[in-house]
């Protein structure tokens, strides 16, 4: 996939692009649970994951 259409699917919707990159697993869980507690920590753990 194409990485702008990711960074800017890690903007507005983090879960979905850690899922696009890594699929189910710890990555989507620590993201998840990190957009629950506040969104800016998730959308940033997304963007780390999918510049990385």
């Amino acid at each position: 996939m194409n990485k702008v259409v990711l960074i800017l699917i890690a903007i507005f919707l983090p879960p979905l692009a850690v899922f696009l990159k890594k699929s189910v697993g710890k990555d989507l869980v620590i993201n998840i649970l990190l957009c629950l507690l506040f969104f800016l920590p998730g959308m940033i753990h997304a963007l780390w994951l999918v510049t990385k």
